[in-house]
């Protein structure tokens, strides 16, 4: 929180160049969990603009219980939920099945001593690094359910730390290892599938 305070300074004494620096830094990953929420990039724009504007005139009220950066993102969320909810006009019935029964990987693959029976397959790192590969990853996690790809987002894709997640989000610590565990264990199996279609 040190390198905080003195861009902090900076923001509230008006400084042009530290509001730009922060939305180089900030701004496409605040655009990616903006469109978390709404339902077109162009929304997901206006949410992050709407997001700046509210950091430049509530910069001065920001107390620094948190890290700016967990402060940003949590203005962002509010913010999307927000616009989220009133661009919906309606939800396919399949947004209200829950996760009642969802394993995350199922029990067959491990003994009764707990180890695995058969370990996951070693995968060439050039198929790893593969563009296909990668669009496998986004692929699976788009299609996760809201609250899942947004926590693994925040968490695996931007780097916020379990703590600052859960602030974003709002949800208890155990709520969003849950949800985390989950989205990981999805997103594994998408890839598994991938890799041994291969």
């Amino acid at each position: 929180m040190d390198e905080d305070a003195g861009l902090l300074e900076r923001l509230r004494a008006g400084d042009e160049a530290a509001f730009t620096a922060l939305v180089d830094e900030y701004g496409p990953s605040l655009l990616r969990v903006a469109q978390l929420y709404v339902p077109s990039r162009a929304v997901a724009e206006e949410v992050v603009a709407d997001t700046w504007l509210a950091v430049l005139t509530g910069i001065e009220r920001f107390e620094g219980r948190s890290s700016l950066k967990t402060w940003l993102f949590t203005i962002l969320s509010n913010k999307a939920k927000t616009r989220g909810v009133r661009e919906s006009r309606t939800r396919p019935f399949s947004a209200f099945d829950g996760d009642e029964g969802d394993t995350a990987v199922d029990a067959d693959r491990f003994a009764r001593d707990g180890h695995w029976v058969a370990p996951p397959r070693a995968v060439p790192e050039e198929r790893l690094l593969a563009g296909e590969t990668r669009r496998v990853v986004e692929d699976a996690i788009a299609a996760l359910p809201e609250n899942q790809r947004a926590v693994i987002t925040l968490r695996d894709v931007e780097g916020l730390s379990a703590e600052e997640a859960c602030n974003v989000l709002g949800v208890s610590e155990t709520n969003q290892r849950v949800l985390l565990h989950r989205a990981r264990a999805k997103v594994r199996a998408a890839l598994e599938r991938y890799l041994e279609d291969a």
